[in-house]
């Protein structure tokens, strides 16, 4: 009995053969991503022939992990090695599958990376496959060409990875408030962290004494007033002053007195009408009275207190130089002796910093060292010079004392004022320095982030000395370079949200 058959049925099973082929035909012509690393993630490549550029195979994942390239029966697998040794490329060859003889290919590498000249990776045999005779930088971010010989055919395969890389555009990066500069020469200064405190110049305080005991009849100036050199700052009543002034006036009239006998004298003697006898009395007379005259006078010019007439015991006291009055010891009605600090008077133009020098910095803490002291309690800053170092050791502290002369034009330095400073032991000229702004943690790396164009990329550098301000860069950023020096974190953080902190 014959079997009718079913147009229905076999239109649907028609179907499904159609959509089955298509499935296959799409999971067949998927481009499948391949890793770079051994074991590691996976990225994608582009290749071609020398004669064909077109004819190249998609990029596969090879036995080793890496990067597969094929053309025709020929094929490479490229891996980045770095499993106890510095990154390495290593490469395997095959024909038909099965892994060749690594002396059989002749291969070299050219990468490209930004803001860098290509570099070419030259291979040799090792066991079973090809190694390269350079290590391969950090960040495994770049554009690659490998170009191969073998049995008289050139095959040349090409594929890009990005990792740590992201774009900002100029004027994105104007508002951030990220600054851009130069990686330069510069220069590292290695620092000795000092404390101590503000002290007054003490080549420039006076203290002020009366020289003359007496009565203070006024008192011109107080504690904090700042006086000029010659200004009168009290008024003492002193009879001392008053007997060497009466005996200079007597001493001055019994000289006018010699003088009027010396003229006459001499004017009868040229007349040959006295003898000389008299003349020359009076001329020694005059002599003795000047002698006496000039004594007197330099006495009281050793006080400042020459007669100008008037008070003979009034005695002004007067500043021996122009500054400040930081202490007052004198009042009205008080008697005063010679000897007795009335006023401190200081040039506060300049100021000591006297800074605690441990026993371990006394072999590098020199004078004419430049300094740099900072105030505590406030916003300030200056740059002087260590002028002197104690030779003595304190018995109980076990520290010498530094004192750094300081310009103090505004009087912002205040004696008393406890300070912090860093004293320049050593300065050394570094080829590429960066701002320690710039340093940044990616991972397991330190890294600097350079511009190139509108793009980012973190860039592992190897840093040598610092000294707070700038570091010096060792390896890893190229002198010239552009980099993010302040708010460099907002590159790292824009950098984890796009996810781009490794491709491979």
């Amino acid at each position: 009995m014959k079997r009718r058959s079913n147009p229905k049925q076999a239109m649907a099973v028609a179907a499904i053969l159609v959509i089955g082929a298509v499935l296959a035909a799409l999971i067949l012509s998927r481009d499948l991503p391949s890793p770079t690393h051994e074991g590691e993630g996976r990225g994608t490549a582009a290749h071609a022939h020398e004669r064909d550029p077109t004819a190249a195979s998609g990029s596969d994942e090879g036995p080793h992990g890496g990067r597969l390239f094929k053309q025709d029966s020929y094929a490479l697998e490229l891996t980045i090695f770095e499993r106890g040794v510095p990154p390495q490329f290593r490469i395997y060859a095959y024909r038909d599958d099965r892994l060749l003889d690594p002396r059989t290919s002749d291969v070299s590498l050219t990468l490209e990376r930004l803001g860098r000249p290509p570099q070419v990776f030259s291979f040799t045999p090792q066991g079973e496959y090809l190694v390269g005779d350079a290590v391969v930088e950090e960040p495994h971010s770049f554009k690659a060409t490998l170009t191969a010989q073998h049995e008289a055919q050139t095959y040349r395969f090409g594929f890009e990875q990005v990792e740590a890389r992201v774009t900002i555009p100029d004027a994105q990066l104007e508002a951030s408030g990220v600054t851009l500069r130069r990686a330069e020469p510069g220069r590292i200064r290695s620092l000795v962290p000092l404390i101590g405190e503000i002290r007054l110049n003490e080549d420039r305080t006076v203290h002020v004494v009366p020289v003359l005991g007496g009565i203070v009849q006024s008192v011109r100036v107080n504690a904090g007033d700042r006086v000029q050199a010659g200004q009168v700052l009290a008024v003492i009543a002193s009879r001392d002053l008053a007997e060497q002034r009466a005996e200079l006036l007597a001493v001055q009239k019994r000289l006018a007195l010699a003088r009027t006998v010396y003229a006459r004298e001499r004017a009868l003697w040229e007349a040959r009408i006295a003898a000389e006898q008299d003349y020359l009395a009076a001329r020694a007379a005059l002599q003795e009275a000047e002698v006496v005259e000039q004594s007197a006078r330099q006495k009281l010019a050793a006080l400042g207190s020459l007669p100008t007439g008037g008070d003979l015991a009034r005695y002004e006291l007067r500043a021996p130089i122009d500054g400040v009055i930081v202490r007052k010891h004198i009042a009205r009605g008080e008697a005063v002796g010679h000897d007795a600090t009335v006023f401190v008077l200081a040039d506060l133009s300049t100021v000591w910093a006297e800074m605690t020098v441990y026993a371990k910095d006394l072999a590098v803490v020199q004078a004419g060292l430049a300094a740099t002291v900072r105030a505590e309690g406030f916003t300030a800053q200056s740059q002087g010079r260590v002028a002197y170092v104690s030779e003595l050791v304190g018995a109980q502290t076990r520290t010498a004392t530094a004192r750094i002369v300081l310009p103090n034009p505004e009087g912002i330095w205040r004696p008393g004022l406890p300070v912090t400073g860093e004293l320049v032991a050593d300065e050394v000229a570094v080829q590429v320095a960066v701002s320690t702004e710039a340093i940044q943690t990616l991972g397991d790396s330190t890294v600097v982030f350079g511009r190139y164009g509108d793009l980012f990329e973190a860039r592992p550098v190897v840093l040598g000395r610092s000294d707070g301000r700038l570091v010096e860069v060792v390896a890893g950023l190229n002198r010239g370079e552009r980099y993010a020096a302040e708010n460099s974190y907002l590159i790292k953080a824009e950098l984890g949200k796009a996810g781009a902190s490794h491709d491979h």
